[in-house]
């Protein structure tokens, strides 16, 4: 690992990142962060000058990003949480086939059905 990269036993993660460190603390550009992720995050106030986020806003909005933008059928997929292409796309043994009805039955039709299932001799003889 880079030395930069490495936490020694001591250190803690701040819970304030500056302005300057979010876009990498979410590994991307400052532009992108800007128009992408900024605008739905709360700005907090350092000084007269300095602006901080919240890093577990940053870790939410990470998260709400990966639930959204995610590719489904990746290898790995969270035991808890199924890919939205397996909800979106579950058949049910109970639902409607969908089509387009021939015949419509009458009240007359459904007893002489039912007049022929419970009659002792066979239809037609």
């Amino acid at each position: 690992m880079p030395p930069s990269l490495t936490l020694r036993p001591a250190e803690v993660l701040p819970r304030l990142i500056r302005l300057r460190d979010a876009p990498s603390y979410l590994g991307m550009d400052r532009n992108r962060f800007n128009q992408t992720v900024r605008p739905c995050l709360i700005e907090i106030r350092i000084g007269d000058q300095g602006i901080a986020f919240d890093r577990l806003d940053l870790d939410a909005w990470a998260e709400d990003y990966k639930s959204r933008n995610g590719r489904p059928g990746c290898k790995f997929q969270p035991e808890e949480k199924e890919s939205w292409a397996i909800k979106s796309h579950r058949a049910s043994a109970n639902a409607a086939a969908s089509g387009t009805l021939k015949k419509h039955s009458t009240a007359v039709d459904y007893t002489k059905v039912l007049e022929q299932a419970i009659s002792s001799k066979p239809s037609g003889t």
